[in-house]
């Protein structure tokens, strides 16, 4: 019962806490926006239908039935465009003039853009014209799209400092000194397969045929005195199926054993997955807790290697759904290190908070950890220079500025504002995309869900 309720507390505050993210992420667009004089119509948590909302001033602020994601409206995001489309002011029931733009139907993507330029400016008013978000700076665009992503990044800043600076960051290395050995594979598995059990085709593990246990010290591999795992490691690889007689100690007393070791294949290092045939003995070494505190510094520091490594994980992204995929259908197993969705984060908090065994510090922690790594990866994952995401809008304001720039200095007329609707066909595609790596990450989280055990 006790754990079950623990459970249901992580998911509650895993889910609470990025719900909050996101309602931070969006005020990092409003504020700046409202600051630099625009237009927000909208400020809504969610999609879909409306469960709540309520006006203040200009805005409605409100909360939509699916709490995946949350908008601002800010008005006047894309311009009208001169080539195919022309205003047209128009008088409403009340008497009052709308700008209105007539559309053009000539090819399905000019279509799809003179839908969305009508949508947008069914919106904009005689009154509006001085607020609408395309006019502005492009400094000034910068700042407001720039803002939510922003957001969680700080976010993920101030938990990480605060774990950092306290509990400390805790690392598992390998105990220095003659190797003590931490567990012993009564068979060999393949590269892979390890936490599986053995069965009665899987040959036997050459260490555990030589008598080698936990807690046994290695002295020497094959008459070679032996200091560290590192030597050790290297000495049975290079024996591939050679004879190895290994001398070890036990409770103080020195023992020996004999055996082969097999040749298997495994990653050429620990940084290097790439599988190369080597000597395999079936041991692995005995691990220690480092812990290493730091400030603001260290913080960025360890954010820059995060930030490096959600870059290379985000090139692989597409590749690591589709595995997903392939895994909600059976054919392969999922990888523990694929990427998870909402859903997959809300089970992972609740097995960790229902972890009793474990001292409520490290629970505490690794829910910390695992809402400032969603912030992060949030955070930098809208900064991709693609629409419908943030950092699309920061290229096109970028590209705006530099274009801007460039006749200047040549003399030239300004080239005026860049059209981000002819890169709707573009956000079509993201979208579609983002769509798609939702659902396939959500469905995988419910059938074959990511677990800590």
């Amino acid at each position: 019962m006790i754990t079950a309720l623990l459970y249901t507390l992580g998911v509650v505050v895993f889910v609470v806490a990025i719900l909050v993210s996101i309602g931070l992420h969006e005020f990092g667009h409003m504020i700046p926006a409202k600051k630099f004089g625009g237009k927000v119509t909208q400020y809504f948590i969610g999609f879909g239908p409306t469960v709540w909302s309520r006006q203040r001033g200009e805005t409605e602020y409100g909360i939509k039935a699916i709490p995946l994601g949350g908008y601002v409206k800010i008005v006047g995001m894309l311009p009208p465009g001169a080539e195919q489309l022309a205003e047209e002011v128009t008088l409403d029931a009340q008497g009052n003039q709308v700008t209105r733009v007539r559309k053009s139907n000539t090819g399905m993507f000019t279509q799809l853009i003179s839908d969305a330029r009508a949508a947008e400016w069914e919106l904009v008013g005689p009154e509006d014209d001085g607020r609408l978000f395309y006019k502005l700076p492009p400094w000034k665009k910068i700042v407001v799209m720039a803002g939510g992503p922003s957001v969680n990044i700080l976010i993920a800043f101030l938990i990480f400092l605060g774990v950092y600076a306290t509990y400390g960051n805790r690392t598992l290395e390998v105990a220095e000194g003659p190797p003590v050995i931490d567990t012993v594979s009564e068979c060999v598995l393949p590269f892979g397969e390890e936490g599986r059990a053995c069965t009665a085709e899987d040959p036997p593990a050459p260490a555990f045929e030589a008598g080698l246990r936990p807690g046994d010290q290695v002295v020497s591999f094959n008459g070679t005195p032996v200091t560290g795992w590192d030597q050790l490691r290297e000495l049975i690889r290079s024996n591939a199926d050679g004879d190895a007689t290994i001398v070890y100690e036990r409770d103080g007393q020195q023992l020996s054993g004999t055996t082969s070791t097999t040749v298997e294949a495994r990653p050429t290092s620990e940084t290097d997955e790439t599988l190369t045939e080597v000597g395999f003995l079936g041991v692995t070494p005995t691990q220690v807790v480092l812990t290493e505190r730091g400030g603001p510094i260290y913080t960025v520091q360890q954010m820059g290697t995060m930030f490096v490594d959600t870059v290379e994980a985000l090139a692989t992204l597409p590749v690591k759904v589709y595995d997903v995929g392939r895994a909600i259908v059976g054919l392969q197993e999922r990888d523990p290190d694929s990427p998870v969705s909402v859903v997959g984060g809300g089970r992972l908090a609740g097995e960790t908070v229902s972890q009793t065994e474990f001292p409520v510090a490290d629970r505490l922690v690794f829910l910390l950890m695992l809402i400032a790594g969603f912030n992060f990866f949030i955070g930098v994952f809208n900064f991709i220079p693609l629409l419908p995401l943030d950092g699309g809008h920061i290229a096109s304001a970028t590209w705006e500025a530099l274009r801007r720039a460039w006749s200047r200095v040549r003399g030239r007329p300004d080239p005026g504002y860049v059209d981000a609707a002819k890169l709707l066909p573009v956000a079509y595609v993201v979208a579609s995309f983002l769509l798609v790596m939702g659902v396939v990450l959500i469905i995988g989280d419910l059938v074959v869900p990511v677990s800590l055990t």
